[in-house]
């Protein structure tokens, strides 16, 4: 990607930033936040496929029924650094395989309270540009379906 775009969401959790970042790696809970994003976004919420391997290099893979066939969204972790930080590729078609989009999760303390203020950053190829507000309001959709299931 030589010119990009970013997308950027942010949301308050009541949760601590171990708990939120625990969450969203744990292999046995996603499927339920996975599940609540689709809600929360209006789709359902009709998990296909939910398989991640939360390691630096391991690779994950979300799947759901639209009503335009299945939605599949993969990639792998670029970064690790718990309970800070989660940063990922993040593909849609094989095309993009080659030169994926990243997501970066930055998750801080919330300064006057227990929780945590999560800030996502999806970096993607400026062709992408008209899809900004959309992909905003998929990304908070998902952190809303994060924030259900703690």
């Amino acid at each position: 990607m030589s010119d990009t775009v970013e997308a950027k969401v942010t949301h308050r959790f009541a949760a601590s930033p171990e708990r939120v970042y625990d969450t969203f790696l744990d292999p046995d809970r996603v499927r339920d936040w996975q599940a609540a994003w689709l809600r929360h976004g209006g789709m359902g919420g009709d998990v296909t496929a939910s398989e991640l391997n939360p390691i630096v290099g391991g690779t994950f893979l979300f799947a759901d029924k639209r009503e335009d066939g299945e939605a599949r969204h993969w990639g792998m972790f670029l970064d690790l650094e718990r309970p800070t930080r989660i940063a990922f590729t993040w593909i849609v078609d094989e095309s993009e395989e080659d030169d994926p989009s990243e997501v970066t999760l930055i998750i801080e303390p919330e300064p006057d309270g227990p929780g945590a203020i999560a800030t996502l950053y999806h970096a993607m190829d400026a062709q992408w540009a008209d899809y900004v507000p959309q992909t905003e309001k998929g990304w908070q959709a998902m952190l809303e379906g994060l924030d259900s299931v703690l």
